[in-house]
């Protein structure tokens, strides 16, 4: 009589092999090291060049690591340009535009995560549509706004215009989706009011957003060049890319040195850069979480 085929030794599986990865790591390395080499070599250039004498800029072929350091041309731009104005300037618009933009856009994203209120979806809606409105089809309008209110070459004309933005409402309201409505719902059953709610419990969860939208925002004010250039005619009110713009237009400041622009530029990037790599954990983690709900 033959055996249960139940009682047959079953015959262990062999272990699949695991994917061989260590040709995709190195070639994933490679690939991404290339592309971070061909997206900073321009700004690797300009900060190398901003210490180079004027022959070697001019040389041919370029000379891409300078043989005599130098700081000459930073002296020269602090003699010819008032940059200590130009650099307070920029740093009055981005920092009032920012702060601005994080208190408002926090408000209404708040308001259209966590709030029900007749309207809300379109309202949202008409946000989402000021996302598809290129920024330039504003400017007359506001130019025109600005001069029916009396604001031009002042700071308000400069700053109220981006005092908040459609994306600044769309990354907070998306980010504050992600927070237990639970959370909330106790507070309001213990008493809390919604002013308390929101500075006191929302905002310090919402710290990695608020550190992405202050990036973002620092950013797009601080290089901002075509709104301070039309709202501004008074030389004391430039912000520093105009004040750099026109210096490199004038041969009589200017003179054709590719040193000094070069030491400008690389003086305009330096506080982005700084903001960057203070924030950068936060940066991170708000645009991985922001869509998460």
């Amino acid at each position: 009589m033959s055996a249960n085929s139940s009682n047959a030794p079953v015959k262990p599986l062999k272990a699949r092999a695991p994917k061989n990865r260590s040709t995709g790591r190195p070639l994933a390395y490679v690939l991404l090291s290339l592309g971070l080499l061909v997206m900073s070599a321009p700004f690797l250039w300009m900060a190398i060049s901003a210490f180079k004498t004027q022959s070697e800029l001019s040389a041919s072929p370029p000379v891409w690591i300078p043989t005599e350091w130098t700081l000459e041309n930073f002296r020269q731009l602090l003699d010819k340009l008032d940059l200590p104005l130009y650099f307070m300037n920029s740093v009055i618009v981005a920092v009032l535009v920012t702060v601005s933009n994080l208190v408002f856009c926090s408000m209404l994203g708040y308001a259209l995560a966590k709030l029900n209120f007749v309207g809300r979806n379109k309202l949202f809606g008409l946000v989402l549509g000021a996302l598809m409105v290129p920024g330039n089809l504003m400017l007359l309008p506001l130019f025109v706004l600005m001069s029916k209110l009396q604001l031009i070459d002042t700071y308000a004309g400069l700053v109220l215009p981006f005092a908040a933005g459609a994306f600044g409402v769309f990354l907070m309201r998306q980010f504050m989706q992600s927070i237990p409505d639970e959370l909330l719902e106790a507070a309001r059953m213990d008493g809390a009011s919604e002013w308390y709610i929101f500075w006191r419990i929302v905002m310090p969860l919402v710290k990695p957003a608020l550190a992405t939208l202050s990036i973002f925002t620092f950013l797009g004010s601080w290089n901002n060049f075509v709104w301070p250039l039309i709202a501004t005619n008074d030389p004391d009110k430039y912000t520093l890319p105009v004040a750099l713009a026109t210096f490199a237009t004038d041969p009589n400041k200017a003179g054709g040195s590719n040193g000094m622009l070069m030491a400008g530029a690389f003086l305009v990037v330096l506080p982005v850069l700084f903001l960057f790599i203070a924030l950068q954990r936060h940066f991170t983690q708000g645009i991985a979480t922001a869509g998460m709900k």
